[in-house]
């Protein structure tokens, strides 16, 4: 198949990059500068364009790009930053592919589990609604924003993501190395539910969105049993061999981080209900096991996931 990626540089599309190559898919790469490779089509989501000569023949594409949630601290033009890159981005993909006379069979698109906000101890799946505040509010629009597609009769799929359990990249890119060196401890009381996926499992999962022709509207990507960020502090340090002393105080995180903090500290916990329904099988479904696969993966993350 030929498929389209935007986001591909990213912790995600680098990795789906490989493991479709690896079995012989053809890739495209859409990009915001001037192409420089074969590989390569443009795209400026900032003024609605997107080149859809060198999207011909294309039978997914799979959209991923998007600024970093915790990449910077929640300034007002960052959170605008947050929300124009999913939303502008989403907007001008889907209304290109909308216009072609071939549109792909399928549009892939990036969410959040932000989508339902802070869900406490309840089991939330796919039925749940959006929650309150900048997250949810921003996943909506992010979604919203892809029904030229929709309307066009493209089946479109959004993968609602959790947290990517990957050594490099990413949110828990960052846990690594503050737990190599014994820096790692819990965040707040421990309490908040995480739901988090192993990287090689989030790769496998978009392309079974891929491959699933009755799949479309959101499904979650999670490993079906959340765990605590305490729990997740146990299996760190025990899979890492270090102490787990160290605990950041809500207040601490709330000063460090700002409204971000107010995410950090609460809780999803996130059902893959979709998902298990329509047949996927997980790899590493339990939290040690995606932590010794990213311990395992190295910097680059799972070759051919």
């Amino acid at each position: 198949m030929r498929i389209a990626i935007t986001g591909s540089t990213g912790l995600i599309g680098t990795a789906l990059v490989r493991s479709l190559r690896a079995e012989g898919h053809d890739v495209v790469r859409l990009v915001r500068r001037a192409p420089t490779a074969a590989d390569e089509v443009r795209w400026d989501p900032g003024r609605q364009e997107v080149d859809t000569a060198g999207l011909a023949g294309c039978g997914a594409v799979v959209h991923l790009a998007g600024a970093g949630v915790g990449d910077h601290r929640w300034t007002a033009a960052y959170k605008q930053e947050l929300r124009d890159s999913r939303v502008l981005g989403t907007r001008a993909l889907a209304s290109a592919l909308a216009a072609m006379d071939t549109p792909p069979g399928v549009l892939v698109c990036g969410s959040a589990i932000g989508y339902y906000g802070d869900t406490g101890d309840r089991r939330t799946d796919e039925s749940a609604p959006a929650g309150h505040g900048f997250l949810p509010e921003v996943c909506v629009a992010w979604e919203d924003a892809a029904k030229p597609a929709q309307d066009a009769g493209i089946r479109t799929v959004f993968a609602r993501t959790g947290l990517v359990v990957a050594r490099s990249g990413g949110a828990w890119g960052r846990l690594f190395p503050l737990f190599r060196l014994g820096l790692g401890g819990r965040l707040g009381d421990g309490s908040q539910y995480w739901s988090f996926i192993a990287l090689e499992d989030h790769i496998r999962a978009l392309r079974h969105l891929i491959d699933t022709e009755d799949l479309a509207g959101p499904v979650n990507l999670t490993a079906p049993e959340p765990v605590t960020n305490r729990e997740v502090t146990a299996v760190m340090g025990h899979v890492l061999g270090r102490p787990t002393l160290f605990t950041v105080p809500a207040p601490v995180l709330r000063a460090a981080l700002g409204e971000f903090a107010g995410d950090v500290l609460g809780s999803q916990r996130v059902i893959p209900r979709r998902l298990l329904d329509s047949g996927f099988a997980f790899a590493h479904p339990r939290i040690i096991e995606a932590v010794r696969a990213a311990q395992r993966s190295g910097p680059r993350g799972p070759g051919a996931a």
